[in-house]
């Protein structure tokens, strides 16, 4: 993935933000933050299948990970593969190796910045014109070309002809270009064999354009408003606009073929994808029961206590062991949202970090997580900036940052003064690591009014009145977990995190939340037409035909569910078969 901002990484530029960036050995390894222990117990999972320790050897994968995002999938997958990891440090590391990933992720300008200073882009591009074993994942195949946009007319490694720019939004397309789309094999595609027509993971705002002058290494192209390069091949020199680690079942085989060139078959299983798919996405809200033990909870209108005698946490399973399941039955991306998040110190949620360690092992999709994502001071007077509290998410499996509560204070303070501080955990998150890793969760409540002139916010005119007959309603924005108003409706607060910076919008409903009545639709409406980023429509669902109804009568790019899917209630492929019938495209 590849950030749309001028804003640098310690490590990789001379810039003097402070972030740590790297927790694997990778080429910029910086001190990590301590996490302090907490009496809140995570169990590990039943099956471990992940090597811990990655060497050298004819065994090994030479990786070229400059800490810049989450890697840690990918090096599961690797792990997974039966293959150990050799991190680059120095230029002879490429030279010498056997099987090179590039998993670019990051800022163009950045990346091209640390292989130029640190003497490796001559290296890469001696071994990829030597025709050596080469995958570039993302930014790793946009480097390759001649030049990008990003930030400015910056130069690449100069081996593609062509220039990657920015995807055209006054088409209509909600940028970034996020969710599973199709693949179209344009010719012979190695690595990309058996997966033709087959949906795989896309997050990029970026793109590079097939043309005359490079038609000879484009095996595979995406149409999303225009035909952009999906995958590129010479020889053994293999690049994927997509992420592999990220795209299932089909992702793995991608990556196997490549560590195992001797498995591609020529046979091709044809699959029925043709557009960018909806996504179905499962929530797991994620607490400390009162036994100090972490729990997938699920709310009643944002109450996870049970109405009874003792009041105790909803306790509906293991929040590793659902993230497995649900990857197995087929969502798209899982979300782990630590509904106590703003009452503890993040970086002192060790259970919820081991969390993200252990799910991401075996589940290959991406991982989205919220709760507590701020600045804050610890009580031995030790400052942590919210782009810290993200790195160690992201160093942990997370692929992208939910932020709540200080989103909306953030939104407060820029419509108030209309300058955008760059102080913000929005601002700092997505300046560093792109727009595309942040997600802006959004929990309005339904005030209903009599005209639009009631209140300064922006308000509908509703399906079904209100308890005294009211026919518009407005939507109010709250804080820590619904239980503050603040003067700002979710229809501006939409548009202000956007331009500060969010890339993605999770748009929820305190009134629906646990009624499975459905969708509110007129929220949906609200939000995703006034915006240019996808919109992943919550609260509500209690039936198949709720996301149907969601997806047919609103531009929402996914939708998210939690307790039908904790509970049995309907299960995630029941969801999916049931959208395939009803003609709306999705990943199976």
């Amino acid at each position: 993935m590849e950030v749309a901002a001028s804003h640098t990484i310690t490590g990789l530029c001379s810039s003097s933000t402070t972030s740590p960036v790297s927790g694997y050995g990778g080429l910029f390894l910086q001190q990590r933050v301590h996490v302090p222990k907490k009496n809140i117990r995570v169990k590990s999972p039943t099956t471990f299948s992940i090597r811990a320790v990655a060497g050298g050897g004819d065994n090994a994968v030479t990786l070229l990970d400059y800490g810049a995002g989450n890697v840690r999938s990918l090096r599961n997958a690797i792990r997974r593969l039966g293959f150990d990891i050799k991190d680059v440090q120095t230029p002879d590391d490429i030279v010498n190796a056997n099987r090179l990933i590039f998993p670019g992720v990051g800022a163009f300008a950045a990346a091209m910045n640390v292989l130029n200073e640190k003497g490796m882009a001559d290296a890469l591009r001696d071994y990829i014109k030597n025709d050596r074993p080469f995958l570039g994942i993302c930014l790793g195949l946009q480097l390759l070309f001649e030049s990008s946009e990003e930030n400015g007319l910056v130069k690449g490694l100069g081996l593609i002809p062509g220039v990657v720019g920015r995807f055209d939004s006054s088409k209509g397309l909600r940028v970034p270009h996020i969710g599973w789309n199709s693949l179209q094999i344009e010719k012979d595609a190695g690595i990309l064999e058996d997966v033709a027509s087959r949906h795989v993971y896309f997050v990029h705002s970026y793109r590079a354009m097939p043309s005359h002058s490079n038609e000879e290494w484009v095996t595979a192209t995406c149409d999303y408003g225009d035909k952009f390069i999906a995958s590129v091949r010479r020889g053994n020199v293999n690049a994927v606009q997509f992420h592999p680690e990220k795209s299932g079942d089909v992702g793995l085989s991608i990556l196997r073929r490549f560590l195992h060139p001797e498995s591609i078959s020529k046979k091709q299983i044809e699959g029925k994808a043709s557009k960018l798919a909806k996504r179905v996405i499962a929530c797991l809200d994620v607490r400390a029961n009162d036994k100090g033990d972490l729990v997938v909870t699920k709310g009643d209108q944002y109450d996870v206590r049970e109405q009874t005698g003792e009041n105790e946490v909803r306790n509906l399973g293991k929040p590793v062991e659902l993230a497995g399941q649900y990857y197995e039955d087929g969502a798209d991306e899982i979300s782990f949202l630590n509904i106590t998040g703003f009452r503890d110190f993040p970086l002192g949620d060790l259970p919820m970090l081991q969390v993200l360690r252990f799910a991401s092992e075996n589940v290959f999709v991406p991982l989205t997580v919220g709760g507590g994502i701020r600045d804050f001071t610890d009580a031995n007077g030790r400052h942590y900036t919210s782009l810290e509290v993200a790195s160690e998410y992201f160093r942990s499996g997370a692929d992208k940052i939910s932020i709540g509560s200080d989103a909306v204070y953030a939104a407060e303070e820029y419509l108030l003064s209309g300058v955008k501080s760059g102080r913000s955990s929005l601002e700092q998150i997505s300046q560093v690591y792109g727009n595309q890793a942040v997600v802006v969760s959004i929990d309005p409540r339904r005030v209903y009014i009599n005209t639009p002139n009631d209140v300064p916010f922006k308000s509908v005119k509703v399906t079904n009145p209100g308890p005294n007959g009211e026919t518009y309603a407005w939507y109010q924005c709250t804080v820590n977990g619904g239980r503050e108003g603040r003067p700002i409706g979710a229809y501006e607060l939409a548009k202000a995190v956007q331009e500060l910076g969010a890339g993605e919008i999770l748009l929820n409903c305190i009134d629906c939340d646990g009624q499975g009545k459905g969708f509110d639709i007129d929220l949906v409406n609200l939000i995703s037409d006034a915006v240019s980023i996808p919109v992943i429509a919550s609260s509500g669902a209690g039936s198949v035909e709720h996301f149907s109804e969601v997806f047919k009568k609103t531009n929402a790019s996914a939708a998210l569910a939690a307790g039908i899917f904790h509970r049995k209630e309907v299960p995630v492929q029941s969801v999916k078969e049931h959208l395939l019938k009803e003609g709306i495209e999705v990943r199976m």
